[in-house]
């Protein structure tokens, strides 16, 4: 039994290692590349997970697993749809050492193209079919047969002797190798099998293989005797074979990658040809030993890499390191090495087989990436203009120290804010506008000039630059942001405009009170009215004055609410008017849980999410995004630490509709008592540090200003679901 082994994915060869019981133990890359195969085929039967191979193929490795030590072959198999395929095969086993087979290395290849060639060759060859000779030296006379003189493209009666027989051989090598190969054979009694070049009566260069035989009397030669065969187009498509094969080679060189084996029991280290050069030394002045390879390692890493051999021959990990190694001109290399470790059914490690690389240009790639990161980073961190890294929802991905001097908040602080919510409302919608030109594409930066509210709530006006990054796919990752605080100038320019639009600015300003007290107090003032009223009647009983002064408490509330919050309300009604656009809500739903798998894995909650890939909805990829990412946390928010938290979250269709449904085991709400203001302004049902009360809110208007719709189901301590109904978009 094969007790371990590290992976062979690197292998530069289409191998596999098969146990005893025929199933994958291993393979290469270019196993699953050239046959189309997953990883999954692991501890697979291999004919099960390959079942279109020749019969042949399974009696030689059955042959190899009865003992017989290897095994190569070739066969085609034919198709129920007729397609011919043919399979080369090289069978070795692998044993303990003690005589017992624990598996089968087997390396298989698909030749069917070059099968072809054969066959046709083959055809070739039977249609030229092989001539025979015959020289009489004691009377000096050469006889041809038939086929002999058709290669040679004579007539019938054509009537040769030795010389015109050596005469149509090729003027150089082809002649001077069959005059000499026949004066040995007369002279020595010396057989001959060659191949050589003749030109034909009609001026034609062929491959023939010519085979000779000295016919030896009393130590004389007598007679020569032969065959002679047209082998032009094996031999040409021999050569053409060799040149393929040459140019693999020297890839295999180019791409740095070297084969080697380490005998453990008895401290033997082979290597092929490509390992000498990636370690720059001589065939003759290595000793083939692990000591002779150590010594090659940079001293520095001789202790890890030693350490990553004596881990992998005890089992406790793969090998799969780097290091450097010196050349003898004193040039330093970085080389990954990749090993399985070959075990016997006890567990002792006996050979070590791997491929080393060289990777000093990937190497030296990752540390000038590192050394640009890092001044990138400092120009970062101490630029004197604010700078920060904005995702695509707006959320402050990380922000300098400048940046944080103005708007008074710390880099974490920020962090937890989206940059519309600290936006000033006359602002937003301009920044929004030029935003999505960015994410659809049509542009990749643009400037304005804006206000942001600080920390304390006072207005910071700021010069804004942002431009796109995008993946190297050419997805856009996330947005960069310049920020110069332009305050004191603003305020400056301000206080010259002051005196000049006093005047205006004043009634401008209670124009607009009045507005707002037309069109939003107007209700509670009439309440309070009323409410007043019923509170200076003395005939009231005390039982309804105490019911009157409830109803002014909650009207007051109400005052206050719409108060405090009537700039939330207009910013997010000012987004019902921008154009709805296709979002595939999937995708959405997967962002947003790899934004907060963090989130996730802290709090242990298991998420099950059930979302067609095919389905699309309108909308306002923002608001999309910041729906899903408010019903999920809120999910997490309020979990129930008595029992293990799960989230299912599904999409399904309802005729023009798709609903988005987030279920979660948590606390739950009492609809009862708080379904009628669940979707109000900072309106909270459990007391949680982070809770603020306007998450719903703004959610529901979100959805609303894009035609949907929101729902919830709930129970105390069993949990919520809640449905967000969105307006669904044609498929692509």
């Amino acid at each position: 039994m094969i007790a371990n082994q590290v992976s062979l994915h690197t292998f530069p060869v289409s191998v596999a290692l098969l146990s005893t019981d025929l199933s994958f133990l291993d393979f290469s890359g270019i196993w699953l590349e050239n046959f189309g195969l997953s990883q999954n085929i692991k501890g697979k039967s291999f004919f099960r997970s390959m079942p279109k191979l020749p019969e042949e193929l399974q009696l030689d490795i059955q042959y190899c697993l009865d003992g017989v030590g290897e095994r190569c072959d070739s066969a085609k198999v034919t198709h129920e749809d007729g397609e011919v395929v043919w399979y080369e095969w090289k069978l070795n086993t692998v044993n303990t050492g003690q005589d017992k087979v624990d598996g089968v290395i087997l390396i298989l290849e698909d030749i069917t193209e070059k099968k072809l060639e054969e066959q046709l060759l083959k055809k070739s060859l039977e249609v030229a079919r092989i001539g025979g000779w015959e020289v009489d030296l004691l009377d000096n006379t050469i006889y041809w047969s038939k086929i002999t003189r058709e290669i040679h493209e004579v007539p019938e009666d054509f009537v040769p002797n030795l010389e015109t027989g050596i005469s149509f051989y090729k003027e150089g090598y082809s002649r001077d190798t069959i005059t000499r190969l026949v004066k040995e054979g007369i002279e020595n009694g010396a057989s001959w099998d060659t191949e050589l070049q003749i030109v034909t009566a009609n001026g034609k260069d062929v491959w023939v293989r010519a085979i000779g035989e000295p016919e030896m009397v009393d130590g004389k030669c007598v007679r020569l005797v032969g065959t002679f065969q047209d082998i032009d187009r094996s031999k040409k498509a021999e050569i053409a074979y060799k040149l393929v094969s040459e140019r693999h080679a020297r890839a295999t060189r180019t791409a740095g990658i070297g084969i080697w084996e380490y005998d453990i029991v008895n401290n033997d280290l082979y290597w092929d040809e490509n390992m000498y050069r990636l370690y720059g030394v001589k065939k003759s002045d290595f000793e083939g030993v692990y000591s002779a390879w150590e010594s090659c390692v940079l001293p520095e890493d001789q202790e890890e890499s030693a350490k990553a051999v004596s881990d992998a021959i005890a089992g406790k990990g793969d090998f799969d390191t780097n290091f450097r190694v010196r050349w003898p001109n004193g040039e330093i290399r970085w080389i990954k090495a990749e090993a399985s470790v070959m075990r016997d059914e006890n567990g002792k490690a006996l050979k070590m087989i791997g491929v080393n690389q060289d990777i000093t240009e990937l190497k030296t790639a990752q540390l000038q990436l590192i050394q640009s990161e890092e001044s990138l980073q400092g120009a970062f961190e101490n630029s004197s203009v604010g700078m920060a890294l904005v995702s695509q929802d707006g959320s402050f991905i990380k922000a300098n120290q400048s940046l944080c001097k103005s708007l008074g908040y710390t880099s974490g602080e920020l962090s937890r804010l989206t940059f519309q919510e600290i936006t000033h409302p006359d602002d937003i919608d301009i920044d929004l506008s030029l935003l999505s030109e960015v994410i659809n594409g049509d542009r990749s930066t643009y400037q304005i000039e804006k206000r942001y509210f600080n920390k304390k709530g006072q207005v910071v006006h700021v010069f804004l630059t942002v431009t796109a990054v995008k993946k190297i796919n050419g997805e856009l990752s996330h947005f960069i942001s310049q920020i110069v605080d332009i305050t004191s100038r603003v305020e400056a320019s301000n206080k010259l405009k002051g005196l000049l639009e006093l005047t205006t600015s004043q009634n401008n300003s209670l124009l607009n009170f009045a507005h707002i007290v037309s069109h939003n107090l107007r209700s509670h003032t009439a309440n309070l009215s009323m409410i007043t009223g019923f509170l200076l009647d003395n005939e009231i009983s005390t039982e309804e004055h105490q019911e009157s002064l409830k109803m002014l408490k909650r009207a007051a509330n109400g005052l206050d609410e719409t108060i405090a919050h009537l700039n939330e309300v207009v910013q997010v009604k000012l987004e019902a008017g921008k154009k709805l656009r296709k979002i595939s809500l999937a995708k959405t739903v997967n962002k947003v849980l790899k934004d907060v798998s963090a989130l996730i894995t802290e709090n242990r909650q298991q998420v099950l999410v059930n979302t067609p890939k095919e389905v699309y909805i309108k909308g306002i990829s923002a608001y999309v995004e910041s729906i899903v990412l408010n019903l999920i946390t809120n999910a997490i928010k309020y979990r129930d630490p008595q029992k293990e938290g799960k989230i299912n979250i599904n999409i399904t269709v309802e005729g023009n509709h798709v609903v988005l449904e987030v279920e979660d085991n948590g606390l739950g709400i009492d609809l009862d008592r708080y379904g009628k203001k669940l979707f109000g302004m900072y309106k909270t049902f459990h007391k949680h540090k982070d809770a603020r009360g306007i998450g719903l809110f703004i959610t529901k208007n979100q959805i609303e200003s894009m035609g949907g719709a929101i729902t919830v189901e709930s129970e105390v301590n069993k949990g919520t679901i809640f449905k967000v109904k969105f307006l669904k978009a044609e498929q692509v």
